[in-house]
């Protein structure tokens, strides 16, 4: 599994990725799982039978030819149309595609209703690939696209159609990534933009680096739907510099090999509930990729975190103080910025837990003068009476002990750095 869209339609949770399989190749055509808890999926097939005829007929115009799988697919629901965009690139160059199957039914059978974006191996713009769609308040739909090249793009639909509002518009960059002695520090695709009513605000999430070794996850927002969108220092992400907050990186908890290629996600909601559900490698085999899924957070200021435990139905029955104090995996979620696409992105360069200790009498590691407090769902740890972190605690599966139950905690300190915490048993 790599690349998710998740929607629900009924009772049914519906994933739509890219063709992909381990040790054999795939057959063409968007994977499609389908689920009723987020939890046990059903293996449903492929959404259509090879690579759609649009796309592949736009790459072999330009004198490129199309690989042989559909990318990065996205589902959406506009009225009563379903609307689901593939991205289908070349074998090698940017000539790519970015097209659009619609539907009666999330269960198909479904057509070729045209090309929203395409891009050309030459000139100014971006690779047309990784689409995702917002829908305003006032029903307008904006598309964001992206991969390596110059950075994300974002073009407004037509709402009737799906397709861009004006032919043959390939939209604005929004987002760039940073340089190092004029190479682009890795790679940045994969976006994904919602709109949460309460907080007002636009999200942007971004995929940087690596697919199998470093790939993470960078949010922005805006106030408005194209942006600009702006980092947790206030910095507008057209830019060429790192922005963050980062939210997920390749980790290592205790009692387990790692994950790493932690990004490209799909952010939902269920009943006011968000999540995001994205790839995982196991760093004893990244080349096999399973779908992580984790609940989302919003911080009192409203930036989003993920939890560090994917969702498994815990219940959250309440949690008092007294049951905070013990010892605890802690992870900084950290990233080393290389320049480079190739030999410079192999190191998944995990973010590996220690130990800390939150003493029943309100001490860190005993020392009297870190402390923690607790106000239920939040704790803060303060370091030295200066520095705090705020976290938000829940019960969560700890799947590298396989234990049902134990207290997670995420959060940012005051720079923005994401701050992991799981209790041990």
């Amino acid at each position: 599994m790599h690349d998710p869209s998740i929607l629900k339609e009924g009772e049914w949770f519906y994933s739509f990725n890219t063709d992909v399989a381990y040790g054999v190749a795939p057959r063409v055509g968007i994977m499609v799982r389908k689920s009723k808890d987020l939890i046990n999926w059903q293996y449903v097939g492929w959404a259509i039978n090879g690579l759609p005829a649009m796309g592949a007929q736009y790459i072999t115009s330009k004198g490129a030819t199309p690989v042989q799988g559909l990318w990065a697919p996205y589902i959406m629901k506009a009225g009563s149309e379903f609307r689901l965009y593939y991205s289908l690139a070349p074998t090698a160059g940017r000539t790519s595609a970015i097209g659009l199957l619609t539907s009666s039914s999330i269960d198909g059978p479904w057509t070729e209703k045209g090309l929203a974006v395409t891009s050309e191996n030459q000139g100014p713009g971006t690779n047309a690939i990784d689409p995702s769609v917002v829908v305003t308040p006032a029903g307008q739909h904006w598309m964001v696209y992206g991969s390596s090249w110059d950075g994300l793009y974002e073009v407004q639909l037509n709402p009737a159609t799906g397709l861009a509002l004006t032919a043959g518009d390939r939209g604005t960059r929004i987002a760039r990534r940073g340089r190092t002695n004029g190479l682009v520090n890795g790679n940045l695709e994969g976006p994904e933009i919602i709109y949460n009513p309460q907080t007002q605000m636009y999200y942007l999430f971004a995929s940087y680096d690596w697919l199998a070794t470093k790939y993470n996850v960078r949010v922005f927002r805006s106030t408005n739907p194209n942006g600009p969108f702006l980092d947790w220092n206030g910095v507008n992400v057209d830019n060429l510099a790192d922005n963050g907050p980062m939210i997920l990186s390749p980790y290592k908890f205790e009692n387990h090999g790692g994950w790493q290629g932690v990004s490209h996600p799909s952010v939902f909601q269920d009943n006011g509930q968000y999540f995001m559900a994205h790839q995982g490698r196991p760093s004893v085999d990244p080349a096999f990729m399973v779908m992580h899924v984790r609940k989302i957070y919003w911080t009192t200021d409203g930036w989003p975190l993920v939890s560090p435990e994917r969702y498994a139905n815990v219940e959250q029955t309440p949690i008092a103080a007294a049951e905070i104090a013990g010892n605890y995996d802690q992870i900084v979620l950290t990233q080393t910025v290389v320049p480079g696409f190739g030999n410079e992105q192999t190191d998944p360069n995990l973010s590996v837990s220690f130990q800390t200790t939150l003493s029943p009498n309100g001490t860190i590691n005993g020392d009297p003068n870190n402390t923690w407090s607790y106000n239920a769902p939040w704790i803060e740890l303060k370091w030295g009476g200066v520095f705090i972190d705020k976290l938000h605690v829940s019960r969560e599966r700890d799947w590298e002990n396989k234990k049902r139950s134990t207290l997670v905690m995420s959060g940012f300190n005051g720079g923005g750095l994401a701050i992991w915490m799981k209790k041990k048993q």
